[in-house]
């Protein structure tokens, strides 16, 4: 077979209900598409028969690329090996496998991509989750963008279209704790946004838990950003501040005013209160760096791959 001009990358994980459509609504795609395509889906470890699925039709459909985890390492991991194994020559399109992310959009994508971008990602005007985590979403995306180094979209995620020489980039890129959209920023080029509406899952529920989310957003700030050590420091400085000044003032109190400075245990609970809390709050955030580091340190692989259905045969 020729190689294909774009690969399609879509991670999965107990995606069973949605796997149906999700296919169909490839197919009917790359049908109407003159491009050469193939698509590459990752299993994350899938308890339910998502797995299976993908075996009957990467044996069957020769445009199916499956490539199977050891175990559930997580969307940004399945996503990177999914990454990994693309063989698009000119673009590779990321999804979600939920169909939140709609396929249709890649023509529009790849016309942008001819255009002379080398990334071409889709901004969320409207989300259906629900209220709490539309406002977490809306609030997370623009602290990250004000304290980051890197000038990281607002409202952007995963889905976009990366030209192969991005790709092959963010390839060479060993981090531990990935935040891939963080990533496709910084690796540049030329990049653009193209709205869309985000839809509803077709079927299912979300797989990402709040402490889930949570950790993506760790990654973004902790990766991405040197206002964790920064606020670090500036905290110290007032509280270093704050303790001169109240000094100073009692000793104006005493020697120029003469008047009597209060031996009050509950300021000095207050003191010892606020300086624990710093010390803490500095420790946490001087653990985050540490944390990383070690596992970085460690070498392990990002993934392991169980196997893998190309061209209608296990590899």
């Amino acid at each position: 077979m020729e190689e294909p001009q774009i690969s399609i990358v879509a991670p999965l994980f107990n995606e069973s209900e949605t796997f149906p459509l999700l296919i169909e609504r490839l197919n009917r795609l790359m049908d109407r598409l003159p491009q050469r395509i193939e698509v590459v889906l990752v299993d994350d470890g899938s308890r339910d028969d998502t797995a299976q699925q993908m075996q009957v039709l990467a044996l069957t459909n020769l445009r199916y690329h499956c490539v199977f985890l050891s175990r559930n390492h997580g969307h940004q991991l399945a996503l990177t090996a999914g990454l990994d194994a693309a063989r698009g020559t000119e673009a590779v399109l990321v999804i979600d496998g939920d169909l939140q992310d709609p396929p249709e959009l890649l023509p529009a994508f790849y016309d942008r991509l001819r255009e002379g971008y080398d990334v071409v990602y889709a901004v969320r005007r409207k989300r259906k989750e629900n209220m709490v985590k539309r406002s977490g979403y809306y609030l997370f995306y623009r602290i990250l963008k004000s304290i980051s180094y890197v000038d990281i979209p607002l409202d952007s995620g995963d889905f976009a279209l990366m030209s192969r020489r991005v790709v092959d980039v963010m390839k060479q890129m060993p981090e531990e704790s990935r935040y891939l959209r963080g990533m496709r920023t910084w690796v540049g080029f030329k990049q653009t946004g193209m709205d869309y509406e985000r839809d509803e899952r077709v079927a299912g529920e979300s797989k990402y838990s709040f402490s889930q989310l949570f950790r993506l957003a760790y990654n973004g700030i902790f990766n991405f950003s040197e206002f964790p050590i920064k606020f670090l420091t500036r905290m110290g400085g007032i509280a270093i501040a704050a303790a001169l000044l109240y000094f100073i003032y009692n000793i104006i109190k005493r020697f120029v005013l003469g008047q009597e400075v209060p031996q009050g245990f509950t300021a000095l609970l207050f003191a010892i209160i606020l300086f624990s809390g710093i010390n803490l709050v500095g420790l946490g955030i001087i653990g985050e760096y540490v944390l990383r580091v070690f596992f970085q340190s460690k070498g392990r692989p990002l993934f392991i791959v169980k196997s893998k259905i190309r061209d209608g045969k296990w590899e």
